[in-house]
This record gives structure tokens, C-alpha cells and sequence, in this order.
């Protein structure tokens, strides 16, 4: 199997300081992760100014009274924060990633000679933007929280009309609560996803801990991405759903695992445990001492470690058989101690 991405999502977890937003790009280079990714919005063009903020940002940012446009504006990055950021990915060696939230956004991540774009899942029914996003010519990966088979259909149906090919989608299922509860992961919409669509799949996780991406991984996710941050304790809406630095090391380390453990799917005995196989399994033995020339019957066999002589699956094969030299008690038989 290829390479599964890992996408250390910083997100706004940076609170507007280009230093811990430099930080947590040097937090996801030691992780190992593939990509670390931000959000990119021109906020007057994206948000109203009467937008509410949700439920989980209020709890999150102990702001009630505070408006959505007012709580992301402290967010905004500009093109002097982008470069910053993209030099200091190259730096660290891991690459730079963020997604666009409106048109602008697009296109200046676009001008910025990024590799691959990234649609948020509540841009997915956004019809002007998919179509900006489908003119870079850049493989896309986008998120489906909050979306049903019918939303991700129009959405797919949108990039193909305006000239994506669908090798250059990879589809996220996602559920858009922070944190999302167990029992409204479904990991195995994922599958339906990729039966559905024949494309690439993955999963973009909301959930506490590491679990549920491995388990990702383990069904097939070829992309996953996961929320991160210095401290949880920090103030910001995403910050409480998000791992902390040793916790983003640790998934990318069982992530890594399970790819490896996966394997070619082939059964077969590894080298590993060949030196194994003799120790653990029995051959035919005697039970007792016997003179050149006996005939061999049940009573005389017993099954025991270990391997390597005449295997238990064969002896109906040894009964009935003569022997050919003395014998004795506890050893193990061979072909060659018996007539042909």
C-alpha cells in the first residue's frame, strides 16, 4: 500500500502569534507528519458579521456574547504569515499545507505554488468556490463533515463538470463536532465512500485521543488528519479537541506501525518466527522402546516437541509401517527409520 499522508492540522491553534505558529510547525516536523496545515481566509469575505459562533467555540472560548466574524478576525493570516510559515516548513523539512475558506484564499495559495489544495467540509456545498478550487489544476482532498452521500455526490459531480480527474481526489469522511462522540464516528462510512466514489479515502478526525485514526488506517485510510496544539489549556476554540505534542508523536508512530504490520496480505511463515516453527510444533515420537523389525501400531506414537521429524498430520501414514534398527523410547521418528 502507498505511503498513508499524515496531516498535522494546526489550524488556528496559533492564535494569531507567528511564534507558536512556528512552533507547532517544528512540533509536527518531530512527530514526523507529512504535512502541517493552517487556514487560510480572507475573514470579511467568508463570514457575516452576523454569523453565531457554535456551541462547541462558545463552551471552548467561554465567549457567549462574541461574534463568529470577531472570534476568527484574531485568526486571519496575511501573505507576509503565509511566507513566514512556508520558509520555516522547508526549515523543518516537512511541507506546508493549509485550506482556503473563500475565493481569495484560494487563489492566494494558489500564487504561493502549494501542492495540493485542501477544502474544508463546510465549503463543499460552496458552488463558486469548488469550481476556483477545480481551475488550479492541484489535487484536492476534502472533508465531509456535517455532508451525506447525496452533498458529497454534488461535490464530486462539480469538480469533474469543471475538469478535475478523479485520480486527483482523495475524500475525507469527517464528523463536524469538537470533540466528535464515539457513536458518531461510523468509520465504516468511509468504506461506503470509497465503494461508492472508487477514489482515494481517509478520515479527518475530531475525536479525543489516537484510536480512531489507527483504526482508520487499519480499514484503509490512505490520508488522515488530525487537530494539534501546544497546550490544550490554551485559549481558542480548538485547542480542547486537539493532541498535544507527545500524543501527535505517538499517533504518528502507530500510524507508521500499522502500515508496516498490514503487510502484502500473502500468509505465509516469516522469518521471523521460522526459527520458531520446529520449537512450537510436535512430531511423531515413541512411547516406548522397539526392536528392528516391529510393526508399528497407535500405541506406539505419541505426538510431542518438537517439530522437524515425521509431523503428526502423517502418521496414519507410519502405522503399519516396519522399522528398521532398535529404537528407543522418546525418539523421534524419522522416514528413514522406517521400511519403505
Amino acid at each position: 500500500m502507498e505511503k498513508v499522508i499524515i496531516i498535522a492540522e494546526a489550524g488556528v491553534n496559533h492564535n494569531g502569534d507567528l511564534e507558536i505558529a512556528k512552533r507547532l510547525i517544528e512540533v509536527a516536523a518531530e512527530a514526523k507528519a507529512d504535512y502541517v496545515k493552517f487556514q487560510t481566509a480572507k475573514v470579511v469575505k467568508s463570514v457575516s458579521k452576523y454569523a453565531p459562533k457554535a456551541e462547541y467555540q462558545k463552551l471552548n472560548t467561554g465567549k457567549e456574547d462574541e461574534s463568529m466574524l470577531e472570534m476568527v478576525k484574531k485568526f486571519e493570516l496575511d501573505k507576509e504569515f503565509h511566507i513566514e510559515l512556508i520558509n520555516h516548513c522547508a526549515k523543518c523539512n516537512i511541507k506546508f499545507l493549509s485550506s482556503p475558506f473563500d475565493i481569495e484564499s484560494v487563489e492566494l495559495l494558489n500564487d504561493l505554488k502549494i501542492d495540493l489544495i485542501k477544502i474544508p467540509s463546510g465549503e463543499i456545498t460552496n458552488l463558486p468556490y469548488l469550481k476556483k478550487v477545480a481551475s488550479c489544476g492541484l489535487p484536492i482532498i476534502f472533508s465531509t463533515g456535517m455532508a451525506d452521500m447525496e452533498d458529497i455526490s454534488k461535490t464530486m459531480n462539480v469538480l469533474f463538470d469543471n475538469g478535475v480527474n478523479k485520480d486527483n481526489i482523495t475524500i475525507l469522511h469527517c464528523n463536524t463536532e469538537y470533540p466528535t462522540p464515539m457513536k458518531d464516528v461510523n468509520l465504516q462510512a468511509m468504506l461506503t465512500i470509497k465503494k461508492e466514489f472508487d477514489v482515494k479515502i481517509g478520515y479527518s478526525d475530531h475525536t479525543l485521543g489516537i484510536e480512531i485514526p489507527i483504526a482508520a488506517v487499519a480499514l484503509g485510510a490512505q490520508v488522515i488528519e488530525k487537530h494539534f496544539t501546544l497546550d490544550k489549556t490554551m485559549e481558542g476554540p480548538d485547542h480542547v479537541a486537539s493532541l498535544e505534542p507527545n500524543e501527535l508523536k505517538q499517533m504518528v508512530t502507530a500510524i507508521r506501525n500499522i502500515e508496516i504490520a498490514l503487510g502484502d496480505g500473502i500468509k505465509k511463515v516469516t522469518e521471523s518466527e521460522l526459527k520458531n516453527k520446529n520449537i512450537s510444533r510436535k512430531s511423531v515420537h515413541l512411547t516406548k522402546d522397539l526392536k528392528n523389525g516391529s510393526i508399528i501400531i497407535a500405541d506406539d506414537l505419541a505426538m510431542k516437541r518438537p517439530g522437524g521429524g515425521i509431523s503428526p498430520m502423517e502418521m496414519d501414514k507410519v502405522i503399519g509401517k516396519k522399522i528398521n534398527k532398535d529404537l528407543f523410547e522418546d525418539r523421534m521418528l524419522n522416514w528413514e527409520d522406517l521400511n519403505q
